[in-house]
C-alpha cells in the first residue's frame, strides 16, 4: 500500500516554495501520522518551513509524533522563538519529554523561552520534570478535566465544553475538593446518560482506582490492563490529584518494555533507536560485552571437557551425541526462562511463587525429557550404538531437560528478586550454564552405566 506521506510530499514541497499559506487548507484532512511521517521523509530545513507554516496547535500534534533525534533536529532548525508557541500548545507530558530529552544547553534555552510566552506550560514542565521518567510521575500529564463536587450534570458538560480542548482525555471526569483533593470520577458515559440536573457527585465513583507518582510505569501499564482504564489518576499526599496517565503513554510503554525484554533476551543490550537510527558502534558496544562473556563461560565448558578427555577417548562415540544432548538443556531453559519472564511481566507470577513453578517445571522436565530422551535412545539402537548406551542417552536427555526446566525458570526469579531485570537471564546465558551442566551429567552418565566399558578399555 502507498504511503499517504509519499503520495502529498510532491504537492507539499511545491507549496512549500510557491505558497505556504495554502499548507493548513491541503493537509486539513490528512492525519497527524502522515503528517508526521511526511515530515520524516523531507529535509529538515522544508519539515521546518511545514511546521512554521501551520498554526501552533496543528504544528504541535505533529511535531509530538516525531523521534526524539528528529525534534531535536527541528528544534534547532526552527529556533527557540518559533519554537517555544509550538512546545506551549504540546501536552504536559510530551512537552517535557522533549525538554528533558534535548541535550542540556538545548533544554534550557528552549525553557527559558517557553516561559517567557507561556509561564504556566513552562512551570508544569518543571512540576513534572521532578519524578523520575520511568515512574508515574514522569508518564502523567496535567492536562485533565476536574470539576467541583456541586457542579450540577448540564454544568459539568458545558466544562468539558471549554476545556476540553486543551485536556488530553474528556473520557473521565475528576470531582476534586478543596486543595485538589479527589473525591470521584465520573465517565462520559455516565454524565451523558444522568439527568442534566443531578449533582456530579451523585453521578460520580467515589472508589477511585489510583497510583502515587512513585510508581513504577510497569505497574502502571498492569494496572490499566487489568481495568481497561482508559485513563488513570495519579495522587500525592492527602488524595491530592497531581495529573493522570492516559493510556497513548501506556501503550508506549509497553512496547517499550516489550522491546528491552526482547533485546535482553537475545543478550544484547537496549537500543534506545530504531535499527536503522542506531549507529554501528552503537550495536558494536550494545552487543560485544555480552558475546564477551557468553565468549569466556564456554572456557569452563572447554576445561570441563578437557578433564573427561580419558572418557570420551575411550568411549569416542560420546562425542557424537554430545551436542544433541547439549542443546535440549540450551532449548527447555530458554523456554521456561520466556514462559517466566513473561508472566513477571504480565504480574501473572510472583517471586513468592518459587515453591509452585519449581514443581511444574521439574515435572514438565521430567516427561520432556522423558519423550525427548525415548527418540534419542531410539536413535542409538538404530545406529547399532547397543542398549547400554540408550541408556546412557534416555537418562541424560531425561536429567539434561529437568535441569534446564528448572534453571530456566528459576533464573529470572532470583535476578527479580535482587531488583534485577529478569529478562538479563537470557536464553544465550542459560544455554551456555546448561552446557557445563550437561557435560557433567552426561559424562557421569555414562561413567556409571557403561563402567564395565571402561574397565574393558583398560
Amino acid at each position: 500500500m502507498l504511503r499517504v506521506a509519499v503520495a502529498i510530499a510532491p504537492e507539499v514541497r511545491q507549496l512549500l516554495k510557491e505558497d505556504p499559506s495554502q499548507l493548513t487548507e491541503f493537509i486539513g484532512e490528512i492525519h497527524d501520522e502522515d503528517i508526521a511521517d511526511l515530515c520524516s521523509m523531507l529535509e529538515e530545513s522544508e519539515a521546518a518551513a511545514l511546521l512554521k507554516a501551520l498554526e501552533p496547535a496543528d504544528a504541535a500534534t505533529i511535531f509530538e509524533r516525531l523521534d526524539a533525534d528528529e525534534q531535536e533536529a527541528l528544534v534547532e532548525n526552527i529556533g527557540y522563538e518559533s519554537m517555544a508557541p509550538i512546545v506551549g500548545e504540546m501536552s504536559a507530558d510530551d512537552r517535557t519529554d522533549l525538554i528533558e530529552g534535548l541535550p542540556d544547553a538545548m533544554g534550557e534555552s528552549l525553557l527559558e523561552t517557553l516561559e517567557k510566552h507561556d509561564p504556566e506550560a513552562a512551570a508544569e514542565v518543571e512540576e513534572l520534570a521532578k519524578w523520575p521518567e520511568d515512574s508515574a510521575g514522569g508518564l502523567m500529564t496535567t492536562d485533565y478535566v476536574s470539576v467541583g463536587p456541586t457542579l450540577t450534570v448540564s454544568e459539568v458538560i458545558e466544562e468539558i465544553r471549554r476545556e476540553g480542548t486543551q485536556a488530553e482525555t474528556i473520557y473521565y471526569v475528576y470531582v476534586v475538593g478543596k486543595e485538589n483533593r479527589l473525591l470521584g470520577v465520573a465517565s462520559l458515559r455516565h454524565i451523558l446518560l444522568a439527568k442534566p440536573t443531578d449533582r456530579i457527585d451523585e453521578v460520580m465513583l467515589e472508589m477511585v482506582h489510583a497510583v502515587s507518582p512513585t510508581t513504577d510505569q510497569e505497574e502502571v501499564a498492569r494496572t490499566m490492563a487489568k481495568y481497561d482504564f482508559s485513563s488513570l489518576p495519579v495522587v500525592g499526599p492527602g488524595q491530592r490529584l497531581l495529573g493522570v496517565i492516559t493510556v497513548d503513554d501506556v501503550m508506549d510503554v509497553l512496547t517499550e518494555e516489550q522491546a528491552e525484554d526482547v533485546q535482553r533476551m537475545a543478550a544484547v543490550e537496549p537500543t534506545e533507536l530504531p535499527y536503522f537510527q542506531t549507529s554501528f558502534f552503537t550495536f558494536i558496544k550494545k552487543r560485544v560485552g555480552w558475546l564477551i562473556v557468553l565468549f569466556v563461560s564456554e572456557f569452563f565448558s572447554g576445561s570441563m571437557l578437557e578433564s573427561y578427555e580419558h572418557v570420551l577417548k575411550e568411549i569416542p562415540v560420546l562425542m557424537f551425541y554430545m551436542p544433541l544432548c547439549l542443546s535440549t538443556g540450551g532449548n527447555s531453559g530458554g523456554q521456561s526462562s520466556s514462559l517466566v519472564i513473561r508472566g513477571l511481566a504480565t504480574g501473572d507470577i510472583r517471586v513468592s511463587d518459587y515453591q509452585r513453578i519449581l514443581r511444574r517445571e521439574f515435572m514438565q522436565g521430567l516427561v520432556m525429557g522423558g519423550i525427548i530422551g525415548a527418540i534419542g535412545a531410539a536413535r542409538a539402537l538404530i545406529w547399532s550404538h547397543g542398549s547400554g548406551f540408550a541408556v546412557v542417552i534416555f537418562v541424560t536427555l531425561v536429567g539434561i531437560c529437568i535441569m534446564g526446566c528448572t534453571i530456566g525458570s528459576l533464573l529470572p526469579l532470583l535476578l527479580k528478586r535482587v531488583g534485577l531485570d529478569p529478562a538479563t537471564s537470557s536464553a544465550p546465558f542459560i544455554a551456555s550454564l546448561t552446557d557445563l551442566l550437561g557435560i557433567i551429567v552426561y559424562v557421569n552418565v555414562a561413567k556409571i552405566i557403561l563402567a564395565e566399558a571402561l574397565k574393558s578399555a583398560h
